[in-house]
């Protein structure tokens, strides 16, 4: 009987949520800068629906309704969640510190190839890391190293337990729903005990505990254009200076970002999370912290592409 009541509740939320989509993207509303179509962006994935009269015929789509289906099942399934077990003492972060150091070159590309002879170092400190969860008497810089570090520690490990690859976005699930069911919501590892994905180290704990907009910089998806993988690992007592180097490093990385006098292109990253950055003033106004060339209010800031490459 109960899953009678879930499958109700599915379809019926199916059909709410494209009711939704449709009353969000009226075509009167869209701006001219939309005329060819409406973007739905996150990190994962980037893809458009032409503008035109079939929009709402897409909306109602076999597929559509069964992706919308797939995603709000999954939703439930996430919401019945595990306790995760706390530990009362952060662990050591030296056995990933030193393995950074000898895997990652100067300019942030990483050796996977020796992360893999090195596999039994990397899964020592994996599992120190499911041993150690946070707990609520830890301070917020010994929470905040240890989310980045394990961020970046288990996408290490995803990229080493299936190389070689050309992409991160290659190891995702058969079936992707951008934002819901991708290759960062796969649960492949456990931190105290609780079943736990990239997704919800970067989205549910990183971005909603810590209004940290820096960490944007300091996690590493695994890709050409993300933040270089630091040269070492996130420790408690340095994390705001290391913070700091990280924004100043990608800021003005000519690679990543390029800002000049006469031009401003950006990386997407600051279109994707443009409101964890201009909480306390506009994207202008954080850039310029970081920035040694600074953006005149007359610049208009635009967005470089993506490239999804892996970073070795």
């Amino acid at each position: 009987m109960g899953f009678i009541y879930i499958l109700l509740f599915v379809l019926v939320s199916g059909k709410i949520l494209v009711s939704v989509c449709k009353k969000t993207f009226p075509p009167k509303a869209w701006t001219k800068s939309q005329k060819a179509g409406v973007m739905y962006s996150c990190r994962e994935e980037h893809f458009w629906i032409k503008r035109n009269a079939d929009i709402d015929i897409f909306l109602e789509t076999p597929v559509m309704k069964m992706s919308i289906i797939v995603g709000l099942c999954l939703m439930l399934v996430a919401c019945s969640e595990v306790p995760r077990e706390v530990s009362q003492t952060p662990p050591s972060h030296q056995q990933w510190h030193e393995l950074l150091l000898k895997h990652v070159k100067q300019n942030g590309r990483v050796d996977y190839r020796g992360f893999i002879t090195d596999k039994e170092g990397l899964n020592g400190y994996l599992d120190s890391l499911s041993a150690h969860a946070p707990a609520a008497t830890w301070s917020r810089e010994e929470r905040l190293a240890y989310w980045i570090n394990a961020y970046n520690a288990f996408t290490i490990k995803l990229i080493v337990d299936n190389y070689p690859v050309e992409s991160i976005r290659d190891l995702g699930p058969a079936l992707t729903i951008p934002g819901i069911h991708t290759v960062w919501h796969m649960q492949f590892f456990e931190l105290g005990g609780k079943p736990t994905s990239l997704d919800e180290i970067e989205h549910g704990i990183l971005r909603k505990e810590f209004d940290e907009p820096r960490i944007h910089f300091a996690i590493n998806c695994a890709s050409v254009s993300c933040p270089p993988l630091r040269r070492g690992a996130f420790t408690s007592d340095h994390i705001n200076e290391q913070l700091h180097e990280q924004a100043v490093a990608f800021i003005n990385d000519p690679t990543r970002n390029k800002i000049s006098k006469d031009r401003v292109e950006v990386s997407k990253i600051f279109s994707w999370f443009e409101a964890d950055f201009t909480k306390n003033g506009s994207l202008r106004d954080f850039l310029n912290q970081y920035s040694e060339v600074k953006i005149s209010e007359k610049m208009d800031i635009k967005y470089l592409g993506y490239d999804w490459r892996l970073n070795e």
